[in-house]
């Protein structure tokens, strides 16, 4: 049956936002490692997260049961630990235009797991807009590439796009617990599991953070990374969850891309060929025949009787 929402658009808005947020994450995440690992990164990017969101979890009672406590700490364990550490390790191999570009492949993880996962279809409108999106994605990734920041690696990027496949899990998880508790309590609550496990973890696999030699540009870069590209970022995708599929909120991760690429362009100093100024384009054109054309459909499963 088609999916209705009073409030599709400002959803959509919301992901987009989201992910725009994201895209600026990368960026953050550089500067930082300039003077730290990618794990301890990583650290005190959720540590300032977590921080933001205390006042929330404060006044939220969770309200979860057993069952869903133990899918938020799986959701917890995928989307922080095992996503974060993997992805910024790839972008410790990488430059930011490519981490982010490798960002373009994910509408189509996304749609594909919902399709699988999450019984959601999209229409005809929606697949071509998929396509085009990936097509942009595709132009963008194979084009020429500067590399003033430093030399993109095949690992690199393949361990970003690795990182991705276990978000999937990590959306849908997500989307799951949203259908029954508000995006404050899962986002809150999920940041303080995956904080509490990065914790326990970080220390004992690379050593004890650095403080004392930590420069007041990379605070200020964490900072932003943990206000905006994490606490912000995710109570807005999580908030637009409940208002769009999945699969048609796949293709807004775009924006991250392209925001991570326009960084690396101006702010960097890489470089982009017309492919890659043509797939960003075709990015967001897709974005907008997605958002304004498509529809999705919720396939019901059969119940069984007994």
């Amino acid at each position: 049956m088609p999916l209705h929402s009073n409030h599709r658009v400002v959803g959509f808005l919301a992901c987009a936002m989201a992910s725009s947020l994201w895209g600026c994450g990368f960026f953050f995440g550089k500067i930082a490692m300039a003077e730290m690992s990618f794990a301890h990164m990583v650290l005190y990017r959720w540590l300032f997260a977590v921080a933001v969101l205390l006042p929330l979890i404060v006044m939220h009672r969770p309200g979860l049961s057993g069952k869903e406590w133990g899918t938020l700490a799986l959701s917890s364990f995928l989307g922080i630990p095992a996503q974060f550490l993997l992805q910024f390790y790839g972008l410790s191999l990488t430059t930011v235009s490519h981490a982010a570009l490798m960002v373009g492949t994910m509408p189509v993880i996304l749609a594909v797991g919902a399709t699988l996962f999450a019984h959601e279809r999209l229409d005809a409108t929606g697949w071509l807009a998929l396509a085009g999106s990936t097509a942009g994605a595709a132009l963008i990734a194979f084009g020429r590439h500067g590399t003033g920041a430093g030399h993109p690696s095949l690992k690199g990027d393949l361990m970003v796009v690795l990182s991705l496949a276990i978000a999937l899990f990590w959306i849908l998880l997500n989307k799951r617990l949203l259908n029954r508790h508000s995006p404050i309590v899962v986002t809150a609550y999920g940041a303080l599991l995956g904080t509490v496990m990065l914790t326990m973890w970080v220390p004992l696999g690379y050593g004890v953070p650095p403080v004392a030699h930590v420069s007041l540009k990379a605070w200020l870069a964490l900072a932003a990374s943990g206000l905006l590209c994490t606490a912000t970022s995710t109570l807005l995708w999580n908030w637009g969850m409940t208002k769009v599929p999945a699969s048609q909120a796949g293709v807004l991760l775009n924006m991250e891309p392209l925001i991570g690429s326009l960084l690396g362009v101006f702010v960097l100093k890489e470089h982009l060929g017309p492919s890659a100024w043509t797939g960003g384009l075709l990015i967001l054109i897709a974005a907008v025949t997605l958002t304004t054309h498509s529809k999705a459909y919720v396939v019901e499963q059969p119940q069984l009787v007994l």
